[in-house]
């Protein structure tokens, strides 16, 4: 048997950072050039087509599962989705780096033995966000980036399962965040439930409970300490047997090393 949270104790945790509006400190910056970028549309959203986001995609699909590579695709679309439909997004957002980013958010679920991405003591964000930085630096396209570009996916991908802070990021980070958080979520900031499903259905998400369950019961057996203290804990607490987050949080360990005045 299947065993997860509450959908509603997730959502609950999610749903009131989603709603987070679009801050006038963000920095703007001109992108009058991503308009000549080739474009392409998928499951009724129009989606930039460049040489890096399409070898992204590949790069994804080749080091994901099945049911891995149906989300990101969902969360990219998703993340285009929010948008398209918010005027200071649609003329801010470097969309290549927020496909990038999209595309290879989950590296750190990779579970082929002996995988490159996947280390020990990192959380699997950490893990995701440095297998991206690597992939661009490989990438001959991805050469040609600056760093802040690269930044910028880096940072995308490691916050983008704590929505309290990537929402206060840049563009691309937040929508990054937004896009893959309404799989949970549902259609969210303007998408409309037509345009949610009309994704859903070119990349069904029939298998995403059962993966996506079965991937944060992976990390806490395979690499329980990256999970303690984390929204993934949880799951270890519930259902890993000798899985000690207890003693390993920082409410466990916060006083140890400082004085007391209690008698």
């Amino acid at each position: 048997m299947m065993v997860s949270l509450k959908l509603s104790q997730f959502l609950a945790l999610v749903l009131p950072v989603l709603q987070v509006t679009v801050e006038a400190t963000a920095v703007h910056r001109d992108i009058s050039y991503e308009r000549s970028l080739p474009h392409r549309t998928l499951a009724g959203v129009t989606i930039v087509d460049t040489p890096i986001v399409r070898d992204a995609q590949a790069f994804a699909q080749k080091h994901s599962s099945d049911f891995v590579y149906k989300h990101v695709m969902r969360s990219w679309l998703f993340g285009v989705l929010v948008i398209n439909h918010n005027d200071t997004l649609r003329n801010s957002v470097d969309l290549e780096v927020h496909a990038v980013a999209a595309l290879l958010h989950d590296l750190g679920w990779d579970q082929t033995p002996g995988s490159p991405f996947i280390s020990q003591d990192k959380r699997f964000e950490i893990d995701g966000a440095i297998a991206a930085r690597n992939f661009l630096k490989g990438n001959q396209y991805g050469k040609t980036w600056d760093a802040h570009r690269v930044q910028l996916v880096f940072d995308a991908i490691a916050l983008h399962a704590e929505p309290s802070f990537a929402n206060y990021k840049e563009f691309e980070v937040m929508t990054a965040s937004q896009g893959i958080l309404s799989e949970f979520s549902g259609p969210v900031l303007g998408v409309t439930s037509k345009e949610y499903a009309a994704v859903i259905s070119a990349f069904p998400n029939n298998d995403m409970a059962k993966g996506f369950n079965d991937t944060m019961l992976w990390l806490c057996g395979s690499k329980a300490v990256t999970t303690y203290d984390t929204w993934i804990q949880p799951w270890g607490d519930n259902y890993i047997h000798n899985y000690q987050s207890k003693g390993n949080r920082f409410f466990d360990t916060a006083f140890l090393h400082l004085p007391s005045d209690q008698k």
